[in-house]
């Protein structure tokens, strides 16, 4: 086991050496690649969706098991929980109301989970969670997101204010990791169970992100223009790429550490 690791950590070493520019070229390269593996070996792409969805129910699990057996929310961003509370109680309101199926019933389930979390957090385990490290100020994702779904929401037929909804919640979720990462970055060490929570995160938003970018690349970009007209189309696209790349890096160091068999893993300063 040592000797297959060995030639992994000096690639992980090496690329850590590399500058800013080549480590953000590396990652490209990478992620094309794992497209194209994906494409060759899923036939039928919705999968992805729902290997996101489930890889997103093993990380909630993970939290689960931290909040009811560890008795600690150390190193949990309660303003992430919140942020993931709001986009999922939007986007379970504009199912109901656009388009009843499957992922309505999921949806359900995740949010019904992540409100469990923040009860947790805020009420059993309040003495243990490190509200002087989870600064980061909601308002700054969620004011903007807001005003990008007022201008750039879904052209259907649906009342104007349910597509401003489903524009805002697409918005937020690629976002709402954001003060997550920050709580991490300001304690700098971040213990197994948060690291594999975020990890599976970064996993299930890597799968639902190749879900579009295939289903685009197979349908020669009709997939776009049958979700609307005008920028809405690729700003879906876009927010798919944003929430993937936002955890990008994380992931890298997560790898590098199980790799390194270390169990707790520590963020060099401007991961985030």
């Amino acid at each position: 086991m040592r000797g297959a690791r060995r030639p992994i950590y000096a690639v992980a070493t090496w690329v850590k050496r590399q500058p800013p520019k080549v480590k953000a070229f590396l990652c490209v390269v990478a992620g094309i690649a794992a497209l194209v593996f994906l494409r060759f070996i899923v036939h039928d792409h919705d999968n992805l969706f729902i290997a996101a969805e489930a890889v997103h129910a093993l990380g909630i699990s993970v939290l689960i098991y931290k909040l009811t057996k560890e008795r600690t929310c150390a190193g949990l961003s309660l303003k992430s929980q919140d942020l993931t509370a709001l986009f999922l109680a939007a986007r379970l309101y504009c199912s109901f109301v656009m388009e009843y199926d499957i992922h309505t019933v999921l949806d359900t389930a995740t949010l019904a989970t992540t409100l469990w979390v923040i009860y947790m957090i805020r009420f059993k385990l309040r003495p243990s969670y490190m509200e002087d490290k989870d600064n980061f100020a909601i308002y700054f994702v969620v004011v903007p997101c807001v005003l990008l779904a007022l201008v750039v929401h879904p052209s259907t037929s649906h009342n104007i204010f349910n597509r401003i909804c489903w524009a805002f919640c697409v918005y937020l979720e690629a976002v709402s990791v954001l003060p997550q990462l920050r709580l991490m970055q300001n304690t700098k060490i971040v213990e197994p169970f948060t690291a594999h929570y975020v990890f599976a995160l970064g996993i299930a938003r890597f799968l639902s992100c190749a879900h579009w970018v295939l289903q685009v690349l197979d349908t020669h970009g009709r997939l776009l223009t049958a979700l609307g007209y005008g920028l809405w189309p690729p700003m879906v696209l876009l927010a798919e790429i944003v929430q993937t790349f936002i955890l990008a890096d994380f992931c890298y160091y997560y790898v590098k550490s199980v790799v390194g068999g270390q169990l707790v893993l520590r963020l060099p300063s401007g991961v985030v």
